[in-house]
Order: C-alpha cells, then sequence, then structure tokens
C-alpha cells in the first residue's frame, strides 16, 4: 500500500498530531468526528487506513489507544509527559543563594503531575537522603506559600537562601528538619522564613 496520504488521511494525522502536542494524548473517535465534521464510521476508516499505512498505532479495547509512530519531535516530547521548568538550585545541606533564572525544563507524568505552575529546583548536597532526595536530583515543586507541619518544602530564609527541607511549626518558631542524622535542625523566627513551595516529586539524576 502507498504512503501517501489523501487530504482527508494528511488533515486527521495532523489533528492527531497536535491534540498530542496540546493535551499529551490522542482524542476520542467521537471527538475526532466532531471536529473533522464527519462521520463516526468515517473517522474509523481513515485511522485503520492510516494504520495500514504505518503513521499510528492502535491498542487496547477496540483499538481506542491511539499512538503516532516517527511523530514530530515536538509530539513525542508531549506523549512523555508534561514540561516543567528549572528554575535554579537549592541546598539539602546548607542554603543556597536562590537562583531566579531557569535553567532549562525536565519532562514529567503528566498523569502524576497535575497541579498547575509545577517548577522544578536541583539538590545540591544530601541532608534529605533519608527522604529519598539525593544530591544533584531535581524535586518538583508545587508552588505554596504556607506548609503543614512535617511536609517537605522548598523555603526561602532571609529572603535570599533557599533550601529544602521538613517543615515543623510550634508557636513563633519554624522547624526545618533535614532528613541525615549529620545534619541538625534549623530554627527561625516566623518573619525568617518564606514557604516557596512544597515537594511533590523527585526526579533522580542519572549519573554518567
Amino acid at each position: 500500500m502507498s504512503r501517501e496520504l489523501t487530504p482527508k488521511q494528511a488533515r486527521l494525522l495532523a489533528y492527531l498530531e497536535q491534540e498530542i502536542i496540546r493535551s499529551g494524548s490522542a482524542p476520542s473517535l467521537r471527538k475526532i468526528a466532531e471536529v473533522l465534521d464527519v462521520s463516526h464510521a468515517a473517522v474509523s476508516q481513515l485511522i485503520k487506513t492510516l494504520e495500514q499505512k504505518g503513521f499510528i498505532r492502535r491498542e487496547g479495547h477496540y483499538g481506542r489507544a491511539i499512538f503516532l509512530l516517527n511523530p514530530s519531535p515536538r509530539a513525542e516530547e508531549a506523549l512523555r509527559g508534561r514540561r516543567v521548568p528549572i528554575v535554579g538550585s537549592i541546598a539539602a545541606g546548607l542554603p543556597l543563594y536562590a537562583q531566579q533564572e531557569w535553567a532549562g525544563a525536565v519532562w514529567v507524568d503528566a498523569s502524576i503531575f497535575r497541579k498547575d505552575n509545577l517548577f522544578a529546583l536541583r539538590v545540591q548536597g544530601d541532608s534529605m537522603k533519608n527522604a529519598a532526595i539525593l544530591d544533584n536530583d531535581l524535586v518538583i515543586c508545587e508552588p505554596r506559600q504556607f506548609a503543614e507541619n512535617g511536609e517537605i518544602i522548598v523555603a526561602l530564609v532571609h529572603q535570599e537562601e533557599a533550601t529544602v527541607k521538613r517543615f515543623f511549626r510550634q508557636g513563633g518558631v519554624i522547624e526545618l528538619r533535614p532528613e541525615n542524622p549529620r545534619f541538625k535542625s534549623m530554627y527561625y523566627g516566623l518573619d525568617e522564613v518564606l514557604v516557596q513551595g512544597k515537594v511533590v516529586g523527585v526526579v533522580r539524576a542519572i549519573m554518567n
């Protein structure tokens, strides 16, 4: 079978890739039929033809899951998940000056990390190793200006030093507690610490 596409087939393939880039997954057959203004039967036939020509692959019950074969780089990235900006580095040990510039991005599983405006920070040091946060890992953070006792957070100390620690508050004192017995807790007044975010995941650094 020739791999040359008819206009309708090309339009469907372009729409599939557009939706994967936008949402990270292919649309339903019903949605495709609605957007392209064709019947459900026509969509099924078009998809079958694209599969036979080697442009897509179907999986699952009745082939409902659609995957692009040889998609563009942008579509490949979208299929892997969502893009989270890396906004700098923090210390898991001694506080490190908070960097404001972006330092790239990391792709994470969109089905796990669903919150809006997530950001990532690279950890330096091993004071949180017993919480499975190791040197050079990326912590994925949900923006927050408050914290509950026991949560692992990103805190800005004295408005210039950022650190990741477990948060505890008792009265007018904030304890930033490490997860490594070699390090001691740090104690601050309420006006000395600003909560910047809650750690919701970790991306392990892969060392060469």
